[in-house]
């Protein structure tokens, strides 16, 4: 955001050209600054006062997931002992990867103010394809990963050719390939429709590998900690130096700590069980690098100004059709990972990959962690935190009991009131003009 430091006095003799003009005139004149921008120079009140402000203006963040999230585990933790166990968070964070990483895809397309309904299958897809090269073929496990995540990185593309280029409504296009990459899938797996993994192979590892040193998972956390400040501290130093307000060193060390106790909080629970696991290693890095590619790169930012309005972004010299395309072929690549990942985990491609609730899980997963439904507002953390919030309304119901039905029904609640918050959010952007 920038400032104007020019300010227009029409009222002196002389109107425009007298206060440009005129040195006498400049110096008194009054710059015109964004008290927002200042908060972080009122101190702990200012903190205060911005918080209101966001309420106000509806800028909620993350608020009601993290705190939605609080309460679940207490309350879960309240309704049984082993919830908040290491054994049991551990196995449930191995379990949320592969629904997470195709959240992850699907924010992309999100952010466009679109939507995927093809991802399930697409994952099947890879699921069944790895399989069928690596037990069938004889194909080495890490080169038929490969062939299962680029051939569904080209028919992301291809849906996203029909979309773009031909203007066929995403919704209907990506309808049609859950349908046909479903039959594709079942064709591939043959009559027995199921092909049992290598239980030693790459594949099955991706979710039964662990790093038992416990220094692996304390570097992991260091290493988290010290990006997060470097981070933060060189992007304040390069606000400072063009004269943008930014964030004071105080701030930036408070984050930090709270971020460290998180993250050696993990750490330790983690090595309480057997170790840190392969998947959640993999699946925090996909979701750290395309925060990055999103926020600090062109092409993120490209992505973001499509979701916020499409004539704008081509009038700004934007390749639409490119981009459009690219993100949905992202959205492929992720469903691939994430259908490896599921595959991996019950060591089996069978006719039921990327059915059942598979779907409706990422997409809710990317709502529920903050992704508007509107286009132009999320971050590829929201579905891990989305993710994250349904795994432990599973795991925790699953715990006590609960039959699949009311499961179900409680996640489409969930569900619901994100959807309705992100509506309500919407208009009270709208109307405080920060929409």
């Amino acid at each position: 955001m920038s400032t104007d430091n020019t300010s227009v006095d029409t009222s002196k003799s002389g109107g425009v050209k007298d206060s440009v003009g005129n040195p006498d005139a400049a110096a008194d004149a009054v710059t015109a600054i964004d008290p927002r921008l200042l908060v972080r120079e009122q101190g702990f009140g200012g903190y205060v006062s911005e918080f209101k402000r966001k309420i106000r203006g509806g800028e909620l963040g993350t608020m009601p997931v993290v705190a939605g999230l609080i309460v679940i585990w207490i309350i879960f933790a309240s309704l049984n002992g082993g919830f908040l166990t290491a054994g049991n968070l551990t196995a449930m964070s191995i379990t949320m990867v592969g629904t997470g990483l195709i959240a992850v895809g699907i924010v992309f397309v999100l952010l466009l103010g679109e939507i995927d309904l093809s991802v399930g299958s697409v994952s099947g897809v890879a699921g069944a394809l790895s399989a069928v090269l690596s037990v069938n073929k004889g194909v080495p496990d890490s080169l038929a990963i490969l062939i299962a995540i680029v051939t569904c990185v080209v028919i992301g593309a291809v849906h996203g050719f029909f979309f773009a280029r031909i203007g066929a409504p995403a919704f209907a296009v990506t309808l049609a390939g859950l349908l046909f990459w479903q039959g594709f899938m079942l064709q591939i797996l043959g009559d027995n429709g199921t092909i049992n993994l290598n239980p030693d192979g790459m594949i099955v590892k991706l979710t039964t590998y662990y790093f038992s040193d416990v220094a692996v998972a304390y570097g992991l956390a260091v290493l988290a900690v010290a990006g997060f400040f470097l981070s933060s501290f060189l992007d304040a130093r390069r606000r400072q130096a063009v004269g943008v307000p930014s964030r004071p060193l105080s701030e930036i060390i408070l984050r930090s700590a709270l971020l460290a106790v998180l993250a050696f909080a993990v750490a330790i629970m983690l090595n309480q069980y057997k170790g840190t696991p392969l998947a959640l290693v993999i699946f925090l890095a996909l979701v750290i690098i395309t925060d990055f590619v999103l926020r600090r790169t062109s092409y993120g930012r490209k992505i973001f100004a499509l979701g916020g309005s499409v004539e704008a972004s081509r009038r700004a010299g934007i390749n639409v059709v490119l981009i459009r395309i690219s993100v949905f072929a992202i959205a492929g690549g992720f469903a691939a990972a994430g259908g490896l990942f599921l595959a991996s985990k019950i060591a089996t491609a069978n006719q039921g990959a990327g059915t059942g609730e598979l779907l409706m899980n990422a997409i809710a997963a990317a709502v529920i962690g903050g992704t508007s439904l509107f286009g132009g507002r999320g971050s590829t953390w929201h579905a891990l935190l989305g993710v994250l919030v349904i795994s432990s309304i599973q795991n925790g119901l699953a715990l006590q009991g609960v039959a699949t039905p009311i499961v179900y029904m409680v996640t489409g609640g969930v569900l619901l009131a994100t959807v309705v918050i992100d509506s309500v959010t919407r208009k009270t952007q709208k109307s405080a003009g920060r929409a």
